[in-house]
């Protein structure tokens, strides 16, 4: 397994980097996955097949962070992924449909043909919250044990598609982005949902551009990806889905960091599939916006 202790090209200033679309992609960057995952069992295990199977070539460590789930999902990571690091090297999916996480003993052993192999090299690092703290509590906890020159948030909802993962990696690895976003708004399928949600999620966005004088379009998304080395320097302080403001505002705060968006694809859940964002959660973010363009930052 690579030694994320010591990832390569931690620390380096963009401008020491050769950068641009001709420059040689670095093939060397290590990614950390953090999955904040809260009830979760039905789409857990897919949503790890997937992570394991995008990026070709490219080691990764998940962390797992469970936020005292209640349906089952903190006892399957603790059967499925019972040490502290848990390498995978197969993926094998049963006849009821449920996915099989194996380690090479495991995978010698298994017939020819039966399993699918992680596009590289992949271990789980679970973390299990004694009770429910909220998203961004989550969150703090897996970034605080990430050790990969990029970051990458996941969630275990099914609604987001590491397969999207590929452009933006790239950005990171031609040496032009220190940050890049997932939007959903740039004509990318997208399952049409919820119209106020629309709104109120470009009326964050805005409301943020305007105060942080930057462009995004879409604040919210749950995919931002960024070099470990932006919030090195960084305590976040937020528990609830004000992380995504918090993250947001310390990437633009420092006018430092180069920000990219990319265009992905979004399956939206419905609240009856278990969406748990609504409309009081709108307003905190606007009231979050204000909250960290103009508090001082704290730093580690």
């Amino acid at each position: 397994m690579p030694d994320f202790h010591t990832p390569a090209g931690l620390g380096e200033e963009p401008h020491a980097l050769p950068s641009g679309y001709d420059a040689p992609p670095r093939l060397g960057l290590q990614l950390s996955v953090v999955i904040p995952v809260y009830n979760e069992l039905a789409t857990l295990p897919r949503v790890l097949r997937a992570v394991a199977l995008a990026l070709p070539g490219v080691a990764r460590e998940v962390l797992l962070v469970d936020d005292g789930s209640r349906d089952g999902t903190r006892q399957w990571i603790e059967a499925t992924f019972p040490h502290q690091a848990n390498r995978i090297a197969g993926l094998r999916r049963r006849d009821d449909g449920s996915i099989e996480f194996l380690s090479d003993a495991e995978l010698s052993s298994a017939p020819h043909g039966s399993c699918e192999r992680p596009a590289g090299l992949l271990a789980v690092r679970p973390c299990l919250h004694p009770a429910n703290r909220g998203k961004g509590a989550a969150l703090r906890s897996g970034l605080a044990m990430a050790k990969g020159d990029v970051i990458v948030i996941q969630d275990a909802d099914l609604e987001y598609d590491p397969a999207n993962w590929t452009a933006m990696f790239r950005l990171m690895q031609i040496g032009v982005a220190d940050v890049v976003y997932g939007s959903r708004f740039y004509g990318r399928p997208h399952r049409t949902l919820y119209l106020y949600h629309y709104l109120g999620n470009r009326l964050i966005s805005a409301f943020f551009n305007l105060l942080f004088d930057q462009t995004l379009t879409d604040l919210e998304t749950c995919y931002k990806m960024f070099r470990r080395a932006v919030i090195e320097d960084v305590a976040l302080v937020s528990d609830d889905f004000g992380i995504e403001v918090e993250l947001s505002a310390a990437f633009a705060r420092s006018r430092r960091w180069r920000i990219y968006e990319c265009a992905i694809d979004y399956y939206g859940r419905t609240y009856e599939e278990g969406k748990k964002i609504g409309w009081r959660d709108g307003l905190l973010a606007l009231w979050y916006v204000v909250k960290f363009r103009f508090r001082e930052p704290r730093h580690r």
